[in-house]
């Protein structure tokens, strides 16, 4: 490498410097303080944390549906919260997946997955239609494709939220409790499907997807998730691989492995 060349790092996927996060049900409760963590395109994190500690607050921040309550953080080099209209496409290219889906109710699974499309693309009403058919197909929802999702049980609620998240091939992924309430089988397809979006799926033209989801129990994601973090009575801590976590001497990532 010759002296006037020059080493280019990407461009984080995820960055925050400082940031606080706020309870959505009491903006004037701090859920997680101080939070500097830094996520890299192609990476595949799992955020544990216990029961009622603030995850689903946490990932609406990550993902700009809330507004952090101090600090910065921006996605793939933007500030972020995005709500403009003018960054919208940029904004795009993050997907969430709810705890549950949720989903609107007065719509088909099929008419759920359809909705980003209709509205954030440009494609055909064909092509619209061909997408859909190709989401419902990977996640195995064909058969509940014309009910509506209170006639779903929620692990395939679940499964049309991913869907739906997928559709507009997003290049990050945020997912909130993803393995919450599921059986084996489910646990065993999620993970599964998760590890060939990381690596690169058709779904998404082959292109490598980054991953956050968050767990209350961090067992079922050894071997899937690459990096891992803990949020535990207002801290947040960046522990990085499982020799770092198997090495913790933590009290809450004793308890986030069941130990």
């Amino acid at each position: 490498m010759s002296a006037s060349a020059t080493i280019t790092t990407p461009t984080p996927a995820l960055e925050m410097r400082g940031l606080a996060v706020a309870s959505m049900k009491n903006p004037n409760i701090t859920m997680a303080a101080d939070v500097n963590w830094t996520v890299n395109p192609g990476e595949f994190w799992v955020v544990g944390a216990p029961q009622n500690s603030g995850k689903s607050d946490f990932l609406m921040t990550a993902g700009g549906i809330m507004s952090p309550a101090a600090g910065e953080f921006s996605f793939l080099g933007q500030p972020m919260p995005i709500f403009e209209e003018s960054r919208m496409a940029h904004r795009l290219k993050l997907g969430f997946v709810f705890d549950g889906g949720q989903l609107v109710g007065s719509l088909t699974v099929a008419e759920n997955l359809a909705l980003p499309l209709r509205y954030h693309s440009r494609l055909s009403a064909d092509d619209i239609e061909a997408r859909v058919t190709e989401l419902l197909e990977l996640t195995e929802l064909m058969p509940w494709a014309n009910r509506t999702p209170a006639n779903v049980t929620r692990s395939w609620r679940q499964r049309a939220g991913l869907a739906r998240a997928l559709a507009l091939t997003p290049e990050v992924l945020l997912l909130d409790s993803p393995l919450t309430g599921l059986d084996l089988r489910h646990m065993v397809w999620w993970l599964g499907l998760l590890d060939e979006l990381s690596r690169g799926h058709r779904i998404l033209g082959g292109q490598p997807l980054t991953l956050v989801a968050t767990a209350d129990d961090l067992r079922p994601w050894r071997k899937h998730a690459s990096h891992v973090a803990c949020l535990h009575k207002r801290q947040f801590l960046v522990l990085g691989d499982w020799d770092a976590v198997d090495d913790s001497s933590e009290p809450a990532v004793k308890e986030l492995l069941q130990e």
